[in-house]
């Protein structure tokens, strides 16, 4: 097969051009079919526990889909006739949101009172402008008192205040459009609210605003950091190659790879996301490894003064199966992302190895064409060889220094890795510079975390919220959620069970507690309902048949292990307190913890078959077990050296961190490839261990630098995203690329030197070096040989 390539590119390279332009267009034009979808959803496959738990609970009550508008008036006090005007006028206009159901406020809160023998229900704030002191100071009394105010609605110290709109979305796979729209309208009427009181902040969180961020933020990458990188290629390939001509052929096959591999993905079902999105800066970084191993032996062969013909065919013979290895470990390392709990990044692995897989092809075979064709042409030859020369003295002279403090370097600062922990902050998931983060964080400084969890309590028996037991059973269930330190507010029906009685009983605080009979209680909750105005009914905590109720906890901005933890507590204090009862969390929050310590155990048994698929692959292509083994090391070494200086720098492992090491696990194989190739064929054409280092680093060393750079280089500009599961995943990753070269070059040979010596005679290093040079010199004149 290589052999009859080699001949089509040298003969034919016209035809070959055409054929793989036109191939690469058809594939292309799949990306008609790409869509983007920003729904946090995508991150759960359908049948995930937590997301069953979730569906179940919106199912049965009403959906709390939201947006929560924070005011923050300037001089810190809510309780004013401006600014209850502002909230009373904001909520209004908010009921005029798409596809709203509900609309919460201080100002309609529904205040309960006795008045004689009846009871009273109205809006909280009535009429703002009219107020008097007296009248303020009754509202902040009772605002400041209200359980389903005070730390959810109203801040404790009166500073802030929020108004909740709850949503209820069309059903439909993909709901960005429908996210877009509302986000849309709630911000253009927060900036008409925010012209005409210039003195009060407004901030957007909930569940709609972190759904749109994940769709903006996604396209802005998409955007900027695609363009970004391929300007950075371009640069980093005209100053590396030293050759206009030698960059503008790798920009063909890198475009034409990014267009095949996306609309190979368009063509069989895939879509764009958060996740996805980086697919194009993978396939750039490794199509430019790819190319760059064929041009750097190009440009050699043409200063040793071989024709450009006689230069290609050496590349492609030199290169194709090296290449190939590298572009199959690459892709198995994506592969294994299959098995990741997230769909997301198993649709970013699979699309990713697809490709790895193209770009491959494209390099072997349309990139050698295009070079046939272009006058490239190469100055006199550089220090590049004598550099890489004097490096391999260097490290043969000090090959024992190097081999027991590389060794004891990579144990000791991969010993550091302890200090990693799984811990996912959702809300940290967007950078300081997001309005949604910005947005979060206020919340945080001035009311409450945003981050929430609700509890659904199944009674099993129509009508079971109104029996006492049930509702002494809410009533200790949210006590001790109230007393958890993770916990900011709770919302619960039994609170609103007390009040009623409380206003049943003359507003006697003696009566201030759970009814002690169900008919009772149901009269109580019926009188109330009956009272309700339209949308502020009870069926955001109680269900049609009344057997279920709803208790929702506000959090601080928590990670997973702290969500998972309490929920762990809350399930044990159930079975304690209530076996009879059965009870179930869900959250969006609650699933990315979830998801996140699931996904990391998905990916450690990921990492271990493609730990043994990758050396399998080693020992047939280097038909050595000896190497298959060595190579183990200088492979799996970056990542722990790699997580251990990640457990100095951060310590959290994330969701998109989760995936680096089975991730870069295929990609630092590459410079591990290549230089065992050219150790392997110096050796078998009779040079020793010191001169086949010597060889490998001559004949590969600056191809391996180049790539090294374009890929940290392309990772690396992941870090300016402004979602941190990208940004985390790009700045591991480059490092731990970086690692793995230094490796390589360091450790690598003096391993080799001691694991894979000879017992034949030495040469002086002189005679060594002439001898690698000349076994390159050999190479190129069969090369030059065949072609005649």
């Amino acid at each position: 097969m290589k052999a009859i390539m080699q001949r089509w590119i040298v003969d034919h390279p016209v035809i070959l051009l055409v054929l793989f332009l036109v191939l690469s267009v058809l594939a292309a034009a799949g990306g008609k079919n790409l869509t983007f979808r920003g729904d946090y959803k995508i991150y759960f496959e359908e049948g995930y526990a937590p997301l069953n738990d979730f569906e179940e609970m919106q199912g049965i009550f009403n959906k709390n889909d939201n947006i929560a508008v924070l005011m923050v008036p300037k001089d810190g006090e809510v309780f004013t006739p401006e600014f209850l005007s502002l909230v009373k006028d904001y909520t209004e206009a908010a009921w005029q949101t798409p596809y709203s159901s509900r609309v919460d406020s201080l100002t309609n809160f529904q205040h309960t009172w006795s008045e004689e023998d009846d009871m009273i229900v109205e809006d909280l704030v009535l009429d703002p402008e009219s107020l008097t002191a007296d009248d303020l100071t009754r509202i902040r009394s009772i605002a400041l008192a209200e359980p389903a105010l005070k730390g959810r609605m109203v801040s404790a110290s009166g500073e802030v205040a929020l108004v909740n709109v709850t949503l209820q979305l069309p059903s439909a796979t993909d709901n960005t459009a429908y996210v877009a729209e509302v986000m849309a309208s709630v911000k253009a009427l927060s900036k008409t609210f925010a012209e005409q009181y210039p003195s009060v902040e407004f901030f957007h969180t909930g569940v709609l605003p972190m759904n749109s961020s994940f769709a903006t933020e996604g396209q802005k990458d998409m955007s900027t950091l695609i363009p970004a990188m391929l300007l950075l290629i371009i640069v980093l390939l005209a100053v590396l190659l030293r050759s206009i001509l030698a960059m503008l052929a790798t920009i063909i096959v890198l475009v034409l790879s990014v267009a095949a591999t996306m609309g190979l993905g368009g063509w069989t079902g895939f879509f764009l996301s958060t996740g996805t999105i980086n697919v194009p800066i993978v396939v750039l970084t490794i199509a430019v490894a790819d190319c760059v191993h064929m041009i750097a032996t190009m440009q050699f062969a043409m200063r040793q003064g071989k024709t450009r013909a006689q230069a290609v065919q050496y590349s492609v013979d030199l290169n194709w199966m090296p290449v190939f290895i590298t572009s199959a470990t690459t892709a198995i390392g994506f592969m294994t992302l299959a098995f990741s709990e997230s769909p997301v990044f198993a649709d970013f692995g699979i699309l990713s190895a697809m490709g790895v897989m193209t770009a491959y092809l494209l390099s072997v075979t349309l990139f050698p064409a295009i070079l046939m064709l272009l006058p490239i042409k190469v100055g006199k030859a550089t220090n590049d060889s004598k550099g890489m020369a004097r490096l391999a003295d260097f490290i043969v002279a000090r090959q024992r220094a190097l081999l027991v403090g590389g060794a004891i370097l990579i144990v000791a600062v991969g010993s550091l890795i302890t200090k990693n922990q799984i811990n996912d902050v959702a809300t940290a998931y967007f950078s300081d510079a997001t309005e949604f983060r910005q947005s979060v964080n206020k919340q945080e400084d001035t009311l409450s975390g945003s981050q929430s969890i609700d509890w659904a309590l199944y009674s099993g028996i129509e009508g079971g919220v109104s029996e006492p037991e049930f509702i002494e059973t809410v009533r200790g269930f949210s006590e001790w959620l109230r007393a958890q330190p993770e916990v900011d507010h709770v919302s619960t029906i039994s609170d609103t069970f007390k009040r009623l009685n409380l206003n049943m009983h003359g507003d006697d605080s003696e009566w201030y507690r759970i009814p002690e009979e169900r008919e009772l209680a149901a009269q109580y909750l019926l009188l109330y309902e009956m009272s309700l105005p339209y949308g502020l009914d009870l069926n955001n905590q109680i269900n049609i048949d009344k057997s279920s109720t709803r208790v929702t906890s506000t959090l601080k901005n928590l990670g997973s292990r702290e969500i998972v933890d309490l929920e762990q507590r809350a399930q044990a204090w159930i079975a304690e307190h209530a076996p009879n009862v059965r009870m179930a969390g869900a959250s969006p929050g609650l699933m990315f913890a979830h998801i996140g310590e699931a996904n990391m155990h998905s990916m450690i048994i990921s990492m271990a078959v493609a730990m043994v698929l990758i050396s399998a692959i080693l020992v047939f292509a280097l038909r050595s077990v000896r190497l298959g083994a060595i190579s183990l090391i200088p492979n799996l070494a970056p990542a722990v050296v790699g997580f251990g200086v990640w457990g100095v720098m951060s310590g959290e492992i994330n969701l998109g961190l989760s995936i680096v090491t089975s991730m870069t696990l295929g990609i630092i194989v590459d410079d591990t490839v290549h230089f065992l190739s050219k150790y392997q064929r110096a050796r078998k054409d009779g040079l020793d261990t010191e001169a086949a280092i010597r060889y490998a680093f001559i004949s590969v060393g600056r191809a391996l630098i180049i790539t090294t750079v374009v890929l940290v280089m392309g990772f690396y500009i992941l870090s300016f995203s402004s979602f941190r599961l990208n940004s985390d995943m790009g700045m591991a990753t480059s490092m731990i690329i970086a690692i793995a070269l230094v490796i390589d070059f360091f450790f690598l040979p003096p391993l080799l030197l001691w694991l894979d010596r000879d017992e034949t005679d030495k040469s002086t290093i002189k005679n060594q070096s002439k001898g690698a040079e000349k076994l390159l010199e050999a190479d190129i004149a069969e090369t030059k040989g065949e072609i005649a």
